[in-house]
């Protein structure tokens, strides 16, 4: 599986990285969005794991612009505050708080 990885502190974002590919992902993990945006224009991935607050582009703004390429991934979500269930139109799969 080829992941992708934001999250703009590093000592969240090498763990994740390094689990991920020594459990046999192949991963990139970068630290902001607009990296990220670069990556998914030019890269197909298995899957995305976003977190929602990144510094100048959110996640949930990189989550918007990686479905309006078409792109059919699943998008998983880091939050770290507790959100009330609400339909945000983010076409997330899944959100880890």
């Amino acid at each position: 599986m080829i992941i992708l990885i934001v999250e703009d502190d590093p000592a969240q974002l090498r763990p994740l990285c390094i689990a991920l590919s020594e459990s046999g992902h192949l991963v990139d993990g970068v630290e902001n969005a607009q990296e990220a945006q670069w990556l998914v224009s030019h890269k197909d991935y298995d899957l995305l794991i976003l977190d929602w607050m990144l510094p100048v582009l959110s996640g949930v703004s990189l989550c918007q612009h990686y479905r309006t390429l078409g792109k059919i991934a699943p998008v998983m979500m880091l939050r770290q505050k507790i959100l009330r269930r609400q339909g945000c139109g983010l076409d997330a799969e899944r959100m880890i708080i």
